[in-house]
């Protein structure tokens, strides 16, 4: 099968910047996996948040075959200094995440909402969670963000590949920025992405 892939999304994706010199960015790891005659086209780019993927969408060609997005890191970084106020209660708490998860879940849904569109196989990715040094308080922040990415996209039957699953050792993360994927980290991404490709 002859694959053209189109990689959407942030610097997950686009972590060419965060690999060390001589080592492979992840879209060229996914190439190097695809069968012959087949392409992957990265148009992620770092820093994007989810809204501003549906800008990315319509760059995609209609000559593609599948479509794969990895958004929602930017948007959890976004909403730290809301997590950083002071409040007086536990429920005034919940209060301020429950609107930072509404407004996500609207952003989210409307871009899936432009991705079935296309009528392509879709498949989206979690946000991962073992990011040296990072918090257990944002981490409990990103599990707002995951389950909102794994409703939105089970809701529409759109596969969600787990990235707390596959990275999860501290040298998948970039030595240069550690939010980034390593060259390991964007190895194991990329055969995860080529096993759900592998799934048509």
């Amino acid at each position: 099968m002859t694959v053209r892939l189109a990689l959407i999304g942030d610097s997950i994706f686009d972590n060419g910047s965060y690999v060390l010199p001589g080592q492979m960015s992840l879209v060229e790891q996914v190439q190097s996996l695809l069968p012959e005659k087949s392409k992957a086209t990265l148009f992620a780019k770092d820093g994007t948040i989810v809204s501003d993927v549906r800008k990315q969408i319509s760059l995609i060609p209609k000559t593609a075959s599948h479509i794969i997005m990895s958004a929602g890191g930017n948007d959890a970084l976004g909403a730290m200094p809301i997590m950083s106020d002071p409040v007086t209660s536990i429920t005034e708490a919940l209060s301020r995440l429950a609107t930072i998860r509404r407004d996500f879940a609207s952003d989210y849904r409307a871009t899936l909402a432009k991705l079935s569109d296309l009528k392509k196989p879709v498949a989206v990715c979690t946000i991962y969670e073992a990011v040296p040094g990072l918090p257990d308080e944002m981490r409990t922040a990103l599990s707002i963000f995951n389950d909102t990415i794994t409703r939105e996209g089970l809701g529409l039957s759109i596969p969600v590949i787990d990235l707390r699953h596959i990275c999860v050792d501290h040298d998948d993360f970039s030595s240069i920025s550690p939010i980034e994927p390593s060259e390991l980290g964007g190895r194991k991404i990329a055969s995860a992405i080529k096993s759900w490709l592998d799934s048509y």
